[in-house]
């Protein structure tokens, strides 16, 4: 394949690919048939979309895609025990996950329950004290205090803690990888269950919670009762299946699509409080929902108090939302520091030891486990490999990992820890967890990159860089923009389309420490609006900050920008190449 635009080599090191012929040919059929515009039509072709599907695409409606939810094994017996908590007014425990799927998925449930006046208890483990999931004390105390324990976003692998909540129901409801053997609970509804068909394994935990609920409500209405509207809880779903980067496919979609239209009528307070300290000021997108409302929910569970997200996302009352969405505001800060350095030292250690292999990672004495899994992640994006960041305190080592498309990485480190070459381990495909010694680091990473290497990690350079269409300047406008947004929302498995624009006049300037603002021009019309945002932590700032008046070819994603009542379009500089 002949590479977009002949650029061989970006400033990043990328070769840039266009669409295939064939895939412009089915774009320019669409067009004809449909009447939409030929970018949006490049879009849908790309997807594999039917001219005679795409109305239906564009506008994913939820009772359409939602799933049966007795589809799922254990969802019968997880959603007639929850309904008898209900009618007898049971005592019930929540145990979740400190990240945003865990604290939405609690949130869903703890909303719910108040519908029926039940207050139910949250636990949400100490990341640093407890480490992830339930713990044998943890569900001993709760056990002994409650009727049901519903465990959220965890348990899955939790066979002894389960086994040690006595006198009580325990429910999972989970989407970690799962092992051949179950734990001992009452049900375990997880899409990733090695008996599953794999059909929902994109959901993520939030998913599978609004499902039974879904299925507690139907069992209502046939014993003609009301449940709680659901509705209103779906921009709790969009929020933990962005921050949770699970798959936009399927019913996801229309999580999110409609999970964004209920979060722009800013009835929950927390969410209202967050994104009004986050800055917020216009609709909500992914974007917003993935890098400014994921992380401050985040933030709690990372270096702060593990059960603040879930008690912002689940609270009715506004002073303490706005009080928690405030301490939360003030942890992210304090977490991007933090942040910061630890990437630093990584990104040193990794580069010493190769960024080549199958495997990119690093680990130290006294990082914060909290902020591991965000520095996996930027390793993860410089090296174009799975990564994996550890923390070590005294002998003990807890860390995250970050996969690439196409590497199954929480089988990778299940089959480590089967073999007994790290202490515990597991998580999905593109993120996981492990706890090792330092007698076990060396070793383990090297078996890592094996088992890693057999999945064809590292096989490659810096991933080609995919380009939907070719564009002009004066042809990014705000009417394109929105067409194109239907074929939203845009995240992980369904990326927002990537434009170029050929042979451009850019002039630049720098933003703050690392940013870049650019306005872009092919003498034609009038100028476009560009951010390159890291722009100084690579090679993009420099080389465009003073151009020598060179022309460039640039690639990005495009998007809307309103400030002082206007809306203007902004191209999110991704590439640039000397044109």
């Amino acid at each position: 394949m002949n590479s977009f635009l002949n650029v061989e080599t970006s400033l990043t090191g990328r070769r840039w690919v266009g669409p295939d012929p064939q895939a412009d040919r089915l774009a320019e059929a669409m067009v004809q048939q449909t009447r939409l515009p030929l970018p949006l039509c490049r879009i849908l072709a790309a997807r594999g979309i039917l001219p005679e599907a795409a109305p239906a695409y564009l506008a994913p409606a939820l009772r359409d895609l939602l799933p049966d939810p007795l589809t799922l094994k254990d969802m019968a017996p997880a959603a007639d025990r929850l309904l008898r908590a209900v009618a007898r007014k049971e005592r019930v425990a929540i145990f979740a996950d400190y990240d945003v799927d865990g604290g939405s998925s609690a949130a869903l449930l703890l909303t719910w329950l108040r519908g029926f006046g039940l207050a139910a208890t949250l636990y949400i483990p100490d990341r640093i004290d407890e480490g992830y999931g339930p713990n044998v004390p943890a569900m001993t105390q709760l056990a002994a205090a409650h009727d049901l324990i519903l465990c959220v976003d965890c348990g899955t692998l939790s066979h002894e803690p389960i086994a040690a909540a006595k006198g009580a129901d325990v429910v999972i409801l989970d989407h970690h990888l799962a092992l051949e053997t179950l734990p001992p609970a009452l049900a375990v509804v997880n899409p990733n269950r090695q008996d599953e068909d794999g059909a929902l394994a994109h959901l993520c935990a939030a998913g599978v919670v609004f499902l039974l609920l879904v299925e507690a409500n139907r069992r209502l209405k046939a014993q003609g009762q009301q449940g709680p509207d659901l509705m209103a809880l779906l921009d709790l779903v969009a929020l933990a299946t962005v921050a949770d980067v699970a798959p936009l496919t399927g019913v996801n979609r229309a999580f999110v699509r409609q999970g964004l239209k209920v979060m722009a009528r800013r009835d929950r307070p927390g969410l209202r409080a967050l994104a009004d300290v986050a800055r917020m000021d216009q609709a909500p997108t992914c974007h917003a929902l993935g890098f400014l409302l994921g992380p401050r929910v985040n933030a709690g569970g990372r270096i702060g108090q593990a059960d603040l997200g879930a008690r912002l996302l689940a609270t009715a009352d506004e002073m303490e939302a706005t009080r928690l969405a405030a301490i939360l505001d003030q942890l992210n800060t304090d977490r991007r520091t933090i942040t910061e350095a630890v990437r630093t030292e990584a990104m040193a250690q990794a580069e010493a030891r190769g960024l080549d292999g199958p495997l990119v990672w690093a680990a130290a004495e006294g990082w914060h486990p909290g902020v591991v899994g965000i520095v996996a992640a930027r390793l993860k994006e410089a090296a174009n490999r799975p990564s994996v960041v550890i923390g070590f305190e005294g002998e003990i080592g807890k860390g995250s990992a970050r996969s690439v498309p196409g590497v199954d990485l929480g089988a990778a480190i299940q089959r480590l820890a089967a073999e007994g070459m790290i202490q515990k381990g597991g998580g999905h495909k593109m993120a996981a967890g492990l706890t090792l010694t330092r007698s076990q680091l060396e070793p383990a990473m090297g078996r890592l990159g094996e088992v890693l290497a057999r999945q064809g990690a590292g096989a490659g350079g810096p991933q080609d860089l995919r380009i939907d269409s070719l564009l002009t300047p004066t042809a990014a406008t705000v009417a394109l923009v929105e067409e194109i947004e239907n074929a939203g929302p845009f995240g992980a498995a369904a990326p927002a389309p990537r434009f170029a624009f050929a042979n451009v006049a850019v002039s630049a300037r720098r933003i703050g420490d690392s940013h870049l603002k650019l306005s872009i021009s092919d003498g034609t019309g009038p100028a476009l609006d560009a951010i390159a945002f890291g722009a100084f932590d690579g090679p993009l700032g420099p080389a465009l900050e003073t151009p020598s008046h060179r022309r460039f070819h640039l690639a990005g994603k495009l998007e809307l920008n309103q400030w002082n009542g206007r809306t203007r379009v902004q191209l999110r500089l991704d590439d640039a190449a000397p044109a």
